[in-house]
């Protein structure tokens, strides 16, 4: 039987099981709060009214959701205590450790207010209001035809609109977004809370137990949780780090149903999901799929075998590279999950069905082909250009991420342009006014630094940039680097000459030296800052083709839906964007292969039966074996599994960004939290199916059992109101 036979079978199955039960399959889509009165709930299983979880008049369960270092959080208690991943602290964890104190490997626990630490690097974003400003996006597009001038009136009116409401309001944070890609933006208002504290963090075993093997993968027994807690000034306001600040005062915090759930549960998630891109036409899932998905992922491999060879050398460096070396992971195992989906579903070849459908569908209409005859042929010559600088463009796109000493040189290049800019009589006045931030910007990258990682993959980046074709080379490489060149050892020669060169490897000299005046740092110069000098040059040259390409896509994705809305004759849900939305669906396993059937549940018995495997990623406390083998499972227990749950799956709509949501029951009530999705559900980003998007969460009755056994923190269960 072919795959799609069995595709249609399972669907068939599927169908008829549905049929004769409870079990309500969900909708697609992640819903904006303004979409949520397309979605009946409360027919789907929802107790409690659709105003309780929006209402724009008064308190309801979405001002209990922050944005917290890109994933989703929320409160849980009227002190401002937040639940979210491990996986979401896991930087600031990081930057808070040392040697001496492991707190990355051992967990933190504090026990009183005061020994709560500072999350570096982490902020709360909370959504206030927002509003639809298409319109007035729109409107300054009229009459404008250049494509690049179309981008730019549009970015600067995003800009004007985001400025005004925050001149209207200094307490907040402003941000147009764009909901469908040149068709539909909205203005929403954030209160940020910029003192955020570490209060409990498992140790690392139960926080990633799995490790990279695990990952994007069902069955799952990771305790992906941890809990922060957000401060204030006295007076209510946003401040930073200070011993002064109180606990922040939520105006809705989740409350913890510590029964959990069952199979076939309903259940919905609120939460802030990153990107997707399912209304992009065909040749959008050509690229991702021969090009950026591929290059991505081999690369990122290649940088974290160099930054773990680097963290060999000692515990310092080892955990300095953690926090790169585990998003890397992430990235390179979840981009290879969607190759395996694209391949799997043939993605491209339906989309490309689809929009030969919607041409003849276009053609068919004197009207709709007198407005978009020309749409579908536009699409794919514009695409074609976007091939033919593919590589070029994602190796500009990878070159200063992969290397801290070009983005420390870029940082200072930039400081450097802006400071010549000025005239002479106001130099000192700017570099003084402005080192602060650059400083800050330098001690972020050199928290993550390594030479001897930057050496390994400085070199790889440069090689490849070596073997572009003729009409995608890199300038900058070309004059610098491929003189008289020879192979890999010309490229190696010059790496390590210009590192051993540059002063830039050298903190204290940075910050002591070359930052202690506008002259010092006006008159530095070394071979890095030339090479990325001309890096820039080309990057910047080729900015205008890039505005225009982007200007013309705006366009031409604003057309692609508006007539793709009239063809399918529905409204579709904008792809995901960062912006709050709801999904929901209920509590369910799935079938990834021929005869086999993945259960919605994972015990703690399965967190020893892969710890006897021997597999270093499969250690966990010790405890926990005395505690299983005791029955002490106090009230966490769920007695159909005579065990406590570690890990649910359900048919959600989630994609990055959801990390971290509250995972609520029918009431409302917190029951888990959203951390991963099964490997076949990678794809979600791209298309959303029933039969196998399936996204994971950490069991509630795992989280307090962990905290109240393992790391005996019932001051947290007493907190947010769990009974033991």
């Amino acid at each position: 039987m072919t795959s799609k036979k069995k595709t249609l079978l399972f669907t068939a199955l599927l169908t008829f099981m549905i049929a004769g039960s409870a079990y309500r399959p969900p909708d697609e889509g992640m819903y904006p709060l303004s979409e949520l009165k397309k979605v009946s709930l409360n027919k789907a299983g929802l107790k409690i009214s659709m105003k309780d979880i929006y209402n724009p008049d008064s308190v309801s369960l979405v001002d209990a959701l922050v944005n917290v270092g890109g994933c989703t959080g929320s409160f849980i208690s009227d002190e401002g205590l937040i639940i979210t991943n491990h996986h979401c602290a896991f930087s600031a964890v990081q930057l808070a450790s040392t040697p001496e104190n492991d707190y990355l490997n051992k967990g933190f626990t504090a026990r009183s207010r005061e020994q709560e630490i500072e999350a570096k690097g982490l902020t709360c974003r909370i959504t206030e209001s927002y509003e639809d400003v298409s319109d007035k996006i729109l409107g300054v597009t009229k009459g404008v035809t250049d494509p690049a001038t179309r981008i730019r009136v549009i970015n600067a009116e995003m800009k004007r609109l985001a400025a005004q409401a925050e001149a209207q309001d200094p307490s907040i944070k402003a941000e147009v977004s764009e909901m469908f890609i040149g068709k539909a933006y909205v203005l929403f208002r954030y209160k940020i809370i910029q003192d955020v504290r570490l209060v409990y963090v498992p140790s690392r075993n139960v926080g990633e137990f799995g490790g990279e093997t695990d990952n994007w993968v069902w069955p799952r027994h990771t305790g992906d949780f941890s809990f922060m807690r957000a401060y204030v000034a006295p007076d209510g306001s946003a401040a930073k780090y200070s011993k002064n600040n109180v606990p922040y005062k939520p105006k809705k915090f989740l409350r913890v149903n510590a029964n959990g759930v069952n199979e076939n549960d309903f259940v919905f998630i609120l939460g802030y999901p990153g990107r997707t891109f399912r209304n992009r036409p065909a040749q959008f899932i050509q690229y991702q799929q021969e090009y950026l998905l591929p290059y991505v992922s081999n690369l990122y491999e290649f940088q974290n075998k160099a930054m773990e060879d680097a963290g060999r050398k000692d515990k310092a460096t080892e955990l300095r590279l953690a926090t790169r070396i585990k998003r890397n992971a992430n990235v390179l195992k979840n981009y290879r999950g969607k190759l395996k989906g694209l391949n799997g579903l043939e993605l491209t070849d339906q989309k490309r069905r689809e929009d030969a459908d919607l041409a003849n569908y276009i053609n068919s209409n004197v009207e709709l082909k007198e407005k978009y005859g020309t749409l579908m042929s536009d699409i794919d010559n514009l695409y074609k250009t976007i091939y033919r600088d593919a590589f070029r463009e994602m190796w500009f796109t990878q070159i200063y991420g992969s290397t801290s000493l070009l983005s420390v040189a870029r940082q200072i290049n930039l400081f450097k342009a802006s400071m010549s800019a000025k005239p002479v009589s106001e130099r000192a006045r700017f570099y003084t006014d402005s080192v602060g931030v650059l400083e800050q910007k330098l001690r972020t990258l050199y928290e993550s630094f390594d030479i001897d990682a930057d050496r390994t993959i400085f070199s790889r980046m440069l090689s490849d940039a070596s073997k572009l074709p003729a009409s995608q080379r890199v300038a900058a490489v070309d004059k610098k680097v491929m003189k008289g060149f020879n192979g890999q050892e010309q490229v190696d020669k010059f790496v390590d000459a210009t590192l051993q060169y540059t002063r830039l490897k050298d903190q204290a000299y940075v910050f002591n030296t070359l930052m202690k005046s506008a002259a010092q740092m006006g008159s530095y110069n070394d071979p890095l800052l030339a090479f990325e000098a001309d890096l820039r040059s080309q990057i910047d040259g080729l900015r205008q083709e890039r505005e225009r390409r982007d200007g013309l896509l705006n366009k031409l994705m604003g057309d692609y839906v508006a007539v793709k809305e009239k063809f399918r004759q529905r409204d579709f849900i904008p792809d995901a964007n960062s912006t709050l939305r709801l999904t929901y669906g209920y509590v369910r396993g799935y079938s990834p292969a021929d005869a086999t059937y993945m259960k919605p549940f994972t015990t703690i018995q399965g967190v020893l039966e892969k710890g006897a495997t021997g597999n270093p990623e499969f250690k966990y406390p010790p405890v926990m074996k005395e505690l299983w083998q005791k029955k002490d499972f106090g009230p966490f227990v769920k007695k159909e599994l005579n065990d406590v749950p570690v890990a649910f799956l359900y048919n959600l709509d989630t994609t990055g960004g959801n990390s971290g949501s509250p995972v609520m029951n029918g009431n409302g009530e917190l029951i888990g939290v959203n951390f991963d999705r099964a490997y076949e559900a990678t794809i979600n980003d791209y298309a959303w199916n029933e039969s196998y998007s399936r996204s994971i969460g950490v069991d509630i009755r795992y989280v307090l059992w962990v905290a109240s056994k393992v790391d005996k923190a019932d001051f947290l269960l007493r907190e947010i109101g769990v009974k033991l």
